[in-house]
């Protein structure tokens, strides 16, 4: 009963967040999506993942540790959808990526600090970081046919997590009316995130609903054990291990439907797996957490 209670403490102000933004939509009041994406992608976010290193009080070794089981398990996860997406007879083009690479900043950022605390939060944002990377250069080349490094580079968030890192390898600290202002502004990054994950999934329209639950659920079982595996491989200590098994399995991200839409790939395949990837995250995540726990 008490372990059911505190996952359920975990996971409802993620999803009622969610709740807010799809409910927002519905009633017919307007959001822009765009400009919020942008404000939280290029400032909060990036404020939230800068802090939340500096901060961190774990050894620089914990967190490489963590980036190379983070590399694996995403390795293990493309093998492992490749040979689903083939031996189903599906398009890779449409497919493959969104398989791979999950909502890890709506909602595995939050549910890390929720269920971890701050230490969680920095493991969190590591995979995060590595997560954007892959799917910044592996990722759109396997929808649109090349990656972008280039763009890897200019990311804000990809800055902050080096600045980050570089400040907790070295033990600075920026003066505290900076962190605190800093801290402020990536406040805003979690809400704004889960608030717009439920507008997105309202507005999405979807088709062949009966495919994507089961990819869904093939999906979850891929992520889930690569990175159980990945996390035993290299011995994390437990929340960390938790951190990356929640991140590795999160759903369908709403940015791999834009991508579709992007470069010419199929999108409404994708709709459907954003939409029924997350309603399964509902029941799903919470079970992940109680195992992790």
């Amino acid at each position: 009963m008490n372990l059911a209670l505190t996952v359920l403490n975990i996971t409802a102000p993620v999803f009622l967040l969610a709740a807010v933004g799809f409910v927002w939509v519905k009633l017919g009041f307007e959001y822009r999506v765009q400009f919020v994406t942008r404000m939280a992608m290029t400032l909060a976010v990036p404020c939230l993942i800068f802090v939340a290193l500096m901060n961190i009080e774990v050894e620089p070794q914990a967190l490489a540790a963590l980036s190379l089981a983070s590399f694996v398990a995403y390795g293990l996860v493309m093998v492992g959808c490749f040979i689903v997406v083939k031996l189903a007879r599906l398009d890779v083009q449409t497919y493959l990526a969104p398989l791979i690479f999950g909502n890890t900043g709506n909602l595995g950022l939050p549910l890390a600090l929720f269920a971890f605390g701050e230490i969680g939060l920095g493991y969190a944002v590591v995979v995060f970081a590595i997560m954007a990377i892959l799917s910044f250069t592996i990722g759109i080349w396997m929808v649109a046919g090349a990656g972008s490094l280039k763009r890897v580079i200019q990311e804000p968030l990809v800055g902050a997590t080096l600045l980050g890192a570089l400040f907790l390898w070295q033990g600075w600290k920026t003066p505290e009316f900076l962190t605190n202002a800093i801290e402020l502004i990536g406040q805003m990054a979690i809400p704004m995130m889960l608030i717009t994950l439920g507008v997105a999934v309202a507005r999405l329209e979807t088709k062949a609903m009966g495919q994507a639950v089961i990819l869904s659920v093939i999906k979850v079982v891929i992520c889930g054990g690569a990175g159980w595996l990945a996390a035993t491989w290299f011995g994390l200590d437990p929340v960390a291990a938790g951190v990356l098994i929640v991140q590795v399995a999160t759903p369908v991200a709403v940015t791999s439907y834009l991508l579709a839409e992007k470069y010419g790939a199929d999108a409404q395949p994708v709709a459907g797996l954003v939409v029924a990837s997350t309603l399964l995250s509902v029941l799903v995540l919470p079970l992940i957490l109680a195992f992790v726990i």
